[in-house]
């Protein structure tokens, strides 16, 4: 099975492709562009560079949050125009679920965290091993207060990935939780993470284009002010 995978929920953006869970090729920056600017063109140069099509994809797959809403909505409406053009199928997959794939090798607790500001993650945790995981908790937003001692309720040491990975072994280890941060290259999102946990879902996790929608796991900065306004009134 061959699968294009994309990745922009944060701020790199990156697109890869895997056959039968192997990397074929892949693309990577956060160079501080816009994703609207850069993702297709990524897309674009690397299959012409690994002599690919996305004729030969059997589908795409697409990190479907949480994230950054308006990277979101980026990848996202990508990955439809592809696959309605394409007449191929879809894969979404969490971002955090993702980030933990390029670590399944490990053995341990692997805490995945995006910064979602305001003292808060976007979290979920797997154990790792075999090279496969286990996944320990529900994707969620969370306060670095309360991921923090309900991981130091599991009393393992822990290996933390994501673009909030800094924020969090800093506060993790004032609270005296033992914490690493996953190896630079690995730490980061990415779509080769995309892609791993994808062809963990596929065939049964596909959708149609239409149906991809993404996974905030809580309310816009526009959205919030708009109710606190309505319930000033």
């Amino acid at each position: 099975m061959k699968l294009l995978a994309l990745e922009s929920t944060a701020k790199a953006a990156s697109c890869a492709v895997l056959k039968d869970g192997e990397v074929l090729a892949s693309s990577w920056q956060a160079t501080g562009l816009t994703h609207s600017r850069t993702l297709l063109p990524m897309v674009e140069d690397m299959l012409k560079n690994s002599e690919l099509s996305l004729a030969d994809m059997d589908a795409l797959a697409v990190a479907a949050g949480p994230g950054s809403f308006t990277g979101l909505r980026i990848g996202m409406a990508a990955v439809k125009g592809l696959a309605w053009a394409s007449d191929k199928p879809c894969v979404p997959v969490s971002t955090l679920e993702a980030m933990a794939w390029p670590l399944a090798h490990l053995e341990g607790v692997i805490v995945c965290a995006m910064d979602a500001r305001r003292q808060q993650i976007y979290n979920a945790v797997f154990r790792a091993g075999d090279g496969t995981l286990t996944r320990l908790r529900e994707d969620r937003a969370v306060s670095l207060e309360d991921a923090a001692a309900d991981l130091a309720a599991l009393g393992e040491p822990l290996t933390i990935v994501g673009d909030g990975a800094a924020l969090c072994g800093d506060f993790f280890r004032e609270q005296n939780i033992s914490c690493r941060l996953a190896p630079v290259h690995l730490r980061l999102q990415s779509a080769v993470g995309v892609g791993l946990a994808a062809c963990r879902l596929w065939p049964d996790g596909a959708v149609a284009p239409q149906a991809l929608a993404p996974v905030y796991l809580r309310l816009s900065q526009a959205e919030r002010e708009r109710l606190e306004r309505e319930k000033a009134t």
